[in-house]
């Protein structure tokens, strides 16, 4: 019989310029009362960067256990471990609702795929920011474009009212 397949990814990891990093955390407003989700979350840097700077407490899911470790070790090099929990699996499965602010860089088919969890599961006030794609006819909150910039980039807010 044969080993099942672990799940595949529906985008390939590309990690985000660390200025859309920082303008991701600060266009949320992140802050240390928040709980940050990070969907697809790679290497962990989003979540890395809002623990250390602002002491943010935050999830990371993605599907790649080779990404999740790399995170991990990361995470504990920069001593924000403690604050920080790494999940492999599916994002469209993962429970988001003590999420406060949640992080994507995923492809505009994937993010109105996730747009009705989060819809469904996100309280009144919480934030969702986008890094290049936004999501359809959801008008954003906010939109800053980063020029010049490691590459020209986007950034998406939207409330959750």
């Amino acid at each position: 019989m044969p080993e099942p397949t672990a799940p595949r990814p529906d985008i390939a990891y590309i990690p985000t310029p660390l200025d859309a990093v920082e303008a991701m955390l600060q266009l949320a407003q992140v802050g240390p009362q928040d709980v940050l989700y990070d969907l697809g979350c790679g290497d962990g840097r989003l979540l890395i960067r809002a623990a250390q700077r602002w002491g943010t407490r935050g999830v990371g899911v993605d599907l790649d256990a080779t990404c999740l470790d790399a995170a991990r070790a990361t995470a504990q090099q920069a001593g924000v471990d403690h604050l920080i929990t790494l999940q492999q699996g599916n994002l469209y499965e993962c429970d988001v609702s003590a999420a406060t602010v949640v992080t994507l860089y995923l492809l505009p088919h994937l993010n109105l795929r996730l747009r009705p969890r989060l819809w469904q599961q996100l309280r009144s006030g919480a934030r969702v920011v986008s890094h290049q794609f936004d999501m359809g006819d959801w008008q954003p909150d906010q939109i800053r474009e980063l020029r010049p910039s490691e590459e020209e980039s986007t950034v998406y807010l939207w409330r959750i009212s």
